[in-house]
């Protein structure tokens, strides 16, 4: 059986994992063509029933070629209030559970101490990522950490540490663990005017996995406002709508060596969205496939 190269980087999709019944959603959208699904959770599991949700999903997929590549907890694992408490669980659930998907990385944000700076925030990061580090390792899977800032800053903010470069580099100093790495995308590089593409370059061997979400930088109000502004200066945008290059990005990937998904992180387009949602997501998966390069593949004769 020849293995389609195509296909070391998918273009799929992420779901809310608490909805109602998410493996009903999956049915719905799988003819569209999602080759992947990141089925995520927002600060708590919700009460549901992990290993359950990870056999209907399974069950919804059946025969099709479709893979659960990554989960994902998003939260504030770091701070002790009852719901940032129920991320953290959330997180070690999900690791304990990741091979029921057939996942092998869990992403999310790190989370921070409210109101302090990043500095601040990396004793208490070393210690909660270090333990679960171990766990995951323990179970072969990686965790990944989202690059969205959730409008905090290097000063303060409410969720992640994971939103710049230079913050990269002082959280891996902390945790040097080989099973430590990024949930990547290039929407929220451009929202610190980042060029994505040569970070793809260094960065890399740390990409676990990638979103698939945009941005429009709008120029003409960086020019006559700035950035700090009344007026918004960024547009997150679906992929095909904003300023990336997909074709570049992908081949940047693929050079690196990186194989794995990318799943469309909806829900943020300000056009494309409510009932437009899955129009555009439809537009960027058929987009996200022609930059990979479509489905040709003619093997090379024995």
């Amino acid at each position: 059986m020849t293995t389609n190269p195509v296909l070391d980087i998918r273009i799929g999709t992420m779901i809310k994992g608490n909805l109602p019944d998410p493996a009903a959603y999956v049915r719905q959208i799988l003819p569209l063509g999602f080759e992947s699904i990141e089925p995520f959770f927002w600060q708590t599991l919700g009460g549901k029933d992990i290993p359950k949700l990870a056999a209907e999903l399974k069950e919804a997929i059946g025969d099709a070629d479709v893979k659960i590549d990554t989960l994902g907890m998003f939260g504030n694992p770091l701070e002790t209030t009852d719901i940032d408490q129920q991320t953290l669980e959330g997180w070690k659930t999900l690791i304990d559970n990741a091979h029921l998907f057939g996942a092998k990385t869990i992403a999310g944000f790190t989370g921070r101490i409210r109101g302090k700076s990043i500095e601040e925030s990396l004793p208490r990061y070393k210690q909660v990522w270090s333990e679960l580090a171990k766990r995951a390792a323990d179970k072969g899977v990686r965790l990944a950490f989202e690059n969205c800032a959730m409008d905090g800053n290097w000063a303060t903010g409410d969720w992640n540490i994971a939103h710049n470069p230079d913050a990269w580099e002082l959280m891996f100093n902390e945790t040097p663990d080989e099973n430590i790495g990024l949930e990547w995308e290039p929407c929220h590089q451009m929202v610190y005017l980042i060029d994505p593409i040569p970070q793809i370059r260094k960065w890399a061997p740390k990409i676990f996995h990638v979103h698939g979400k945009d941005a429009t930088i709008r120029w003409d109000v960086i020019r006559e406002s700035g950035v700090f502004g009344k007026h918004p200066f960024v547009q997150m945008r679906s992929p095909g709508f904003g300023d990336s290059d997909w074709t570049r990005v992908i081949s940047e990937l693929r050079l690196a060596g990186y194989k794995g998904c990318i799943d469309i992180e909806g829900w943020h387009d300000p056009v494309y969205r409510n009932e437009l949602e899955m129009t555009g997501q439809v537009k960027s998966l058929n987009y996200l496939k022609e930059a990979r390069g479509g489905m040709a593949f003619i093997p090379n004769p024995a």
